[in-house]
């Protein structure tokens, strides 16, 4: 019996192990980068050891460093979680040969299925390897991890160079190993749907397949909202998609749990690959067929049979995965303080608690919310009003555009498919602000800073409010009275106000909006603003084509031989950014010429910082 595990992996996933841990009575044991020292794992374990360093490939990519914190923390077990080291076989085999249980399938097995190119020739898929421009558009690929780290779509053969050394720079910060591999892109615009199979296996040669998951809403081939099962699935391909998942579970004598993933394009499933670990989006599966995943992992490594079959399915459920990123931006990462994270009502894991900090190092992913109910459209709106009804105070985060993916009617009605945000994105991220927002903070702010009741015998003079909403600048104007303040806005009547809370009404309905400050960022509601100076500071000028760097991150590249002086041409890359473990190509705004360079490889960046400016061509300008 294991009496003692360490998970091998940070945020989200460690504390999910470790919840499931504290109910077996399995004590815990969480390793931690220096960035991650006051992470929420390292607060929730029982026991925790540093890995010295900041970066993945310091840290959570040293298997060495983690074999040795197990056994200095007399741990039993080790469990990998996702991404990291989950998909490596020389990790597996490190657990095993320190006298450690590996929560997971055997290293063979491993090997044979965390490398795609040797997976899909197991399944009788062959990769391409001279690719000619009959074959575009392609998809290079990893070979190890996922998380749509290490893929690039490649739509010109003149592309194909740069975007496999992009690829394989990635994977290997990302899983530490840089294979790639091209295979055709079927994806998009081909209408694919991205449809797995999760499957659990014991010692004893029992396999179970527990239904199908959609998950097919993806950016940048990282998925954001999945659900189970899948929905409108033909009942002949949702039989061939599972027996294909029994017969590659049985191909490498697979134990434990593990997911097989197909694109289903065109009315046939194609093989994409098996991911020999626990899925981000197993708490769909979990709660439709009413088990936990991560204790049957467990029970399984002990040598505990599975029952003949699983447990029947019940009902809908779908996940939406809550991202510091701002959509509307190219889905940048988004940094900072995270002050207050509350969604009720529905089931949420995070790696995160109220004042914790969002960092550049990990992934953006701050949370998954899951909802389950009896039918696919009750899920979808009690998800969606949770998620609208959720507190989320910090970085910007995709929260808007998840409910209204969750409300779309192609997505509604189950007609999506991988190409949903190449499609979708620009209505999806549309501003929408609230138009009263800004006079609820202004005069929350008004009563905070004010002591109402004193009486005047001269009128008060109008103040003047300025914030920052949905990238627009909006005023407010007021006025002081004995009962409070007084908008000069028609038709608002001030209902309450205080330094929390203000209720308008407008046009004879009354709107709540709860307020919460923090620095010169103000949340009224859902709407974030940014309070603005009366008196602002001059604006710094920047020459035109400057390039800026649109988050904090690290220098990773630049363009071969690149220097001042050399002649550019609009959108080519000059040089590439690291944030979050993915890489962010900056490109020449114009044609013309590179007048500055002040990016250099390693060298750490803010938001905002300059990078390089492009002198246009005259007739560029």
């Amino acid at each position: 019996m294991i009496s003692s595990l360490l998970v091998a992996n940070r945020g989200e996933i460690a504390c999910r192990v470790f919840r499931t841990c504290a109910e077996l009575g399995i004590r815990t044991v969480a390793v931690h980068s220096d960035a991650d020292e006051h992470a929420l794992h390292t607060r929730v374990a029982d026991t925790a050891v540093r890995l010295p360093g900041a970066t993945p490939a310091e840290t959570y990519l040293r298997g060495d460093l983690i074999v040795r914190a197990a056994v200095a923390a007399g741990a039993d077990a080790v469990h990998p979680g996702y991404g990291f080291l989950a998909e490596n076989a020389g990790f597996a085999r490190a657990v095993l040969d320190a006298g450690l249980v590996w929560i997971g399938p055997p290293p063979r097995a491993v090997e044979a299925m965390a490398s795609k190119t040797r997976a899909k020739e197991l399944m009788g898929v062959r990769p391409l390897h001279d690719v000619t421009e009959a074959d575009l558009p392609v998809l290079v690929k990893a070979a190890a991890g996922g998380g749509g780290r290490g893929m690039r779509i490649v739509r010109r053969l003149e592309d194909l160079d740069a975007e496999l050394a992009a690829a394989r720079a990635e994977a290997l910060s990302a899983f530490g190993d840089g294979e790639v591999f091209v295979e055709p892109y079927l994806g998009g615009e081909a209408g694919g749907r991205h449809v797995e199979v999760q499957v659990l296996a014991d010692t004893h040669g029992t396999v179970w397949t527990l239904g199908t998951r959609d998950c097919s809403l993806q950016r940048r081939h990282q998925k954001v909202v999945e659900e189970a099962p899948a929905p409108g699935l033909p009942a002949d391909t949702e039989r061939e998609v599972r027996e294909s998942a029994v017969r590659a579970a049985r191909a490498v004598d697979y134990t434990g749990a593990g997911t097989v993933e197909f694109l289903v394009a065109g009315g046939r499933a194609h093989f994409l690959e098996m991911n020999t670990r626990l899925q981000v989006e197993h708490p769909v599966t979990e709660a439709v067929f009413g088990v936990d995943l991560v204790a049957l992992q467990i029970r399984v490594a002990e040598g505990h049979a599975l029952d003949a079959e699983p447990p029947p399915a019940r009902g809908h459920a779908v996940e939406a995965r809550l991202y510091a990123e701002d959509p509307a931006r190219d889905w940048a990462p988004q940094t900072g303080t995270l002050h207050r994270l509350s969604v009720p009502g529905v089931r949420l894991d995070t790696g995160y608690g109220d004042g914790d900090t969002v960092g550049v190092h990990y992934d953006p992913l701050l949370a998954k919310a899951v909802a389950h109910a009896p039918t696919r459209a009750e899920a979808l709106r009690k998800l969606a009003g949770a998620l609208e009804r959720a507190v989320v105070h910090g970085p910007v985060t995709n929260r808007d555009l998840l409910v209204r993916s969750l409300r779309h009617e192609e997505f509604a009605t189950g007609r999506m498919d991988t190409g949903f945000y190449d499609r979708h994105l620009a209505e999806l991220t549309a501003p929408a602000p609230d138009p009263y927002a800004p006079l609820a903070a202004a005069l929350a702010d008004a009563h905070g800073r004010s002591r109402f009741g004193g009486w005047r015998n001269v009128p008060s003079q109008p103040q003047v409010k300025r914030y920052l909403m949905a990238g627009e600048e909006h005023e407010v104007r007021y006025r002081h009275s004995r009962t409070g303040p007084v908008p000069d806005a028609l038709g608002v009547r001030v209902v309450h106000a205080d330094a929390r809370l203000v209720v308008l009404e407008v046009g004879g309905v009354r709107r709540r909006y709860e307020i919460a400050r923090y620095g010169d960022r103000v949340h009224a509601g859902p709407t974030a603003l940014t309070a603005l100076p009366r008196f602002p500071d001059p604006v710094v000028q920047r020459l035109p084509g400057s390039l800026l760097a649109p988050m904090p991150g690290t220098v990773v590249r630049v363009a071969d031989e690149l220097a001042v002086g050399d002649a550019v041409r609009a959108g080519q890359p000059l040089l590439w950014l690291e944030a979050m473990k993915m890489e962010h190509k900056i490109s020449a705004p114009v044609t013309g010429t590179l007048s500055a360079l002040h990016a250099a490889p390693g060298r750490q960046v803010e938001v905002g910082a300059l990078l390089a400016v492009v002198e246009a061509t005259r007739e560029d300008q």
